[in-house]
């Protein structure tokens, strides 16, 4: 199964935010510091702002690598 632009964004965002709650989280076994929740928090800024500007850098940097793009499925 070959991914497209937007689900590889979806999975890489997924990915930080997961990663970051991690080690930025007490509770966590994988604990390291608290200010791992500001990458969570730039990862939902980014993702928030995307949505309206329609500007991800992610999806410039997938294109360039040759991933396909949802817009030319047909």
């Amino acid at each position: 199964m070959k991914l497209t632009i937007n689900q590889w964004v979806r999975v890489v965002a997924g990915s930080f935010v997961m990663g970051s709650l991690a080690l930025g989280v007490a509770g966590s076994p994988l604990f390291v510091d608290g200010r791992f929740l500001w990458f969570t928090a730039f990862v939902g800024a980014n993702l928030f702002q995307s949505g309206f500007t329609r500007f991800c850098p992610l999806e410039g940097i997938l294109r360039r690598l040759g991933v396909e793009d949802d817009s030319r499925r047909s």
